[in-house]
């Protein structure tokens, strides 16, 4: 029987973002939780060791489970910052020409720095990647 690694957790967000080493990262992180918590108008929660997550969903597994998740969230990695929203990058192609100097994966978006991308189209993307749930 599948069980999920990552579970919502009691642990306090800026906390976790306070042991971030490097200085510019740590910043970064807390305008990325700010923009967030404005954006989606609800409160941060940790999922696992070292993701933030905002909303709650439920995320349907390929085996049919159906699991609680976030509706978007980030996580600080020290190589790149993820941001965990909506999948369909195809949906959002108009925004991510605008976007700056990022990656992408099946789920979730990359970059290194907030000065890598236009925090204006961050905001767009994740405001946009809210009204698919």
């Amino acid at each position: 029987m599948y069980e999920m690694k990552t579970k919502l957790t009691n642990s306090n967000v800026e906390d976790f973002l306070n042991t971030i080493k490097n200085d510019q990262k740590r910043i970064d992180a807390f305008v990325i939780l700010d923009l967030m918590q404005k954006v989606c108008k609800s409160k941060p929660k940790m999922w696992g060791t070292g993701i933030i997550g905002f909303g709650n969903s439920s995320y349907k597994l390929s085996n049919g489970k159906e699991v609680q998740w976030f509706k978007v969230g980030f996580s600080p990695r020290k190589v790149a910052f993820v941001l965990y929203i909506k999948s369909d990058f195809g949906g959002f192609a108009e925004l991510l020409i605008k976007l700056g100097k990022y990656k992408t994966s099946k789920a979730c978006l990359y970059f290194n720095k907030l000065a890598d991308v236009d925090i204006s189209v961050l905001r767009k993307l994740i405001k946009h990647s809210l009204t698919c749930f």
